[in-house]
């Protein structure tokens, strides 16, 4: 938290979710969230701090009571318990930091550090790719099973916004509105949403388009950066990092 630094937030969802954190740090495991695949790997690698991005029970605040009576909850709180793992949420702070942590590690993950515009962080100037071609690297980087846009696939594409996980419809029509911008990658979208607002653009001629590749795709390098970052700070502890994957198959 020192390293960040950011201002201290009067309610934060980055706490301990799990587990005593007083105990001994035996190894640490970075992840985009702590599904139970997760857990039972870190507890093989001998970790027993999982640092998670998104939440562990399911909502936002992991709130429980209504869980107690739920079969994967018990099973998933018994691992946990088992195992004397510790879950500590970095969510809000991460995204805080100056670059954004997530940020950070996506453009490392596609190799455009110097695409980045210096003036908007999220926007990358990068050579004329078609949108086409544009999603097959997101795929190929993000390892997603399948991408999903909107748009000509034949459009020639420059000014790429990037808005991994889910920023919320305003803020992602409001920058894929932008005039310099001409695709919004994202996470995730509410179908109502930017989703509408991309197909009313593409439909009235405007060069626009919307690639979604899901938001633990869109996320995990974020996290695999932390890993990296943490080690210089945290000597002489084991860090790995374990992807949670895209939760979906397709058929």
């Amino acid at each position: 938290m020192a390293a960040v630094p950011a201002e201290p937030l009067p309610d934060t969802v980055d706490v301990v979710k799990t587990g005593d954190p007083s105990q001994d740090v035996t190894g640490i495991v970075t992840t985009f969230l702590a599904t139970t695949q997760v857990i039972e790997q870190a507890a093989l690698l001998g970790a027993n701090l999982i640092i998670a991005h998104e939440p562990v029970f399911y909502n936002h605040l992991d709130q429980t009571d209504w869980l107690r009576r739920d079969m994967v909850y018990t099973a998933k709180r018994r691992l946990l318990d088992e195992h004397h793992i510790v879950i500590w949420r970095f969510h809000e702070y991460w995204h805080m930091r100056q670059p954004d942590g997530i940020l950070t590690g996506v453009l490392q993950q596609l190799g455009w550090q110097t695409y980045q515009d210096p003036e908007k962080p999220c926007l990358c100037n990068i050579p004329p790719v078609t949108l086409r071609n544009l999603a097959l690297i997101f795929k190929e980087k993000f390892y997603a099973a399948q991408i999903r846009l909107i748009g000509n696939p034949d459009m020639v594409c420059w000014h790429v916004a990037l808005l991994p996980g889910h920023a919320g419809g305003v803020s992602q029509i409001e920058m894929l509105g932008q005039p310099g911008v001409d695709v919004l990658m994202c996470g995730e979208v509410a179908e109502w949403e930017t989703t509408e607002y991309a197909r009313d653009a593409v439909h009235m001629g405007l060069a626009k388009a919307l690639i979604v590749v899901g938001h633990a795709n869109s996320e995990e390098a974020g996290m695999l950066y932390l890993a990296d970052w943490l080690k210089p700070l945290l000597p002489g502890i084991p860090i790995s990092h374990i992807p949670a994957n895209d939760p979906f198959s397709w058929l």
